[in-house]
Parts: C-alpha cells; structure tokens; sequence
C-alpha cells in the first residue's frame, strides 16, 4: 500500500472511531452504561455490532474513551480560563474558572454528560486512565481551592477539601437542571463562588 493511501486508509479509520464516539456519547448521557449497549451503539451509528470490534475491544473501551474525552475538554477549557485570568485577584480566578467549567461542561454537552453520569463500569473495575484523568482534573480545583484558602478569601470555617467536593458536585449536578437560555453561566459562577469565597464586605467581587 503506497503512503498516500495508507493515510487515508488512517484517516478513514480515525473518522470512524470518532462516529462511533460521537453515537455511545450520546446514548451514555440518556441512558448511562447499564442501559447503553454494543447493539444499540453499532445501530445508531449504521453498522454491524461485529464491526465495532474493529476499533475497540470492547464496550468498556469504547465508555472509557468517552468519558476521558469528555474530561479532558473541561479541564482544557479550565486550565485556559485560568492561564487567562493570570494573576488576578483569586476569586476571579475562581468565577472564572467556575465560568469555564460550566460552559465546557454543557457546551460539549454528550461527551462531558456522559462523563459524569458515568459513575461505574458495571461489574468491572474504573480503568486506571479514568481515575488518572480525573484525579489530574479535581487537582487542578485542589490547588485553586487552597490558593483561596491561602488568602483568607473562604468561608470561615469551611474546610477547603470538603468545599471542592461541594464545588465540584454542584456543577456537575448542573446536567440535571441547567437549560440554555433559562440560566446565564457567568451569573451562575458568580453565585457559586459566592457560596465558596463571600464578598466580604468593602471588597469588590
């Protein structure tokens, strides 16, 4: 096989595995795993469920390439927010960061979805890249949350790693509730980093 047909053989084999991605993130945010299977997947996408096996392995390898692609967009869409934000004041950082999360999260709506209604890979263990992934993400709010704790800027009283958790839940849990066009994400982000660092009172938010 010359080169040149090689590559599009690659690339005809890439947009496939993307098909195949883009139809199981979709049943996995309606359906969450038990109910999404290999048959369903390979009939929304138009193919024999044999030909699945052509790209991967098995349901459990196509759900973990879902969920770590839904992932990585967020924290890439984070980690852009923050870099952009500098070294403003750290509840800006925050709200923005929070801004980010939000919009990436609902922005790419089936891949991210699915990621977090995901909680499980049935009876077989969470894939070692999925925790990996995810661990990389949530250290990323760890440093944020104690770079506010750092300057006086929680909520008195709060424990940084339990407010990460509720910071984390309650965007996530976004997916139940928020409608485009029913709620605006940059006053969303305010109110949340609110509840996590107030304005304290003569200082700008």
């Amino acid at each position: 096989m010359s080169p040149a047909a090689a590559s599009s053989v690659a690339r005809q084999e890439g947009g496939s595995r993307r098909l195949i991605l883009d139809h199981a993130a979709r049943l996995l945010r309606s359906n969450g795993y038990h109910q999404t299977s290999l048959r369903e997947i390979a009939e929304a996408v138009g193919i024999r469920k044999a030909s699945l096996y052509h790209h991967f392995a098995s349901k459990e390898e196509i759900v973990e390439a879902v969920v770590n692609d839904g992932v990585r967009r967020v924290h890439e869409a984070v980690a852009a927010a923050l870099a952009a934000a500098g070294e403003a004041d750290p509840r800006r950082r925050l709200a923005a960061a929070i801004a980010a999360h939000l919009s990436a999260l609902h922005g790419h709506s089936d891949y991210t979805c699915a990621s977090i209604k995901v909680f499980s890979f049935g009876d077989n263990p969470t894939p070692e890249s999925v925790r990996r992934i995810r661990r990389d993400y949530e250290d990323v709010w760890r440093s944020l949350i104690e770079e506010l704790a750092g300057t006086g800027a929680l909520a008195a009283g709060a424990a940084p790693e339990r407010l990460r958790l509720f910071l984390l839940g309650a965007m996530n849990g976004s997916v139940d509730w928020y409608r485009e066009g029913r709620f605006d994400i940059a006053q969303l982000a305010d109110e949340l980093a609110a509840l996590v660092a107030p304005v304290k009172a003569g200082r700008e938010s």
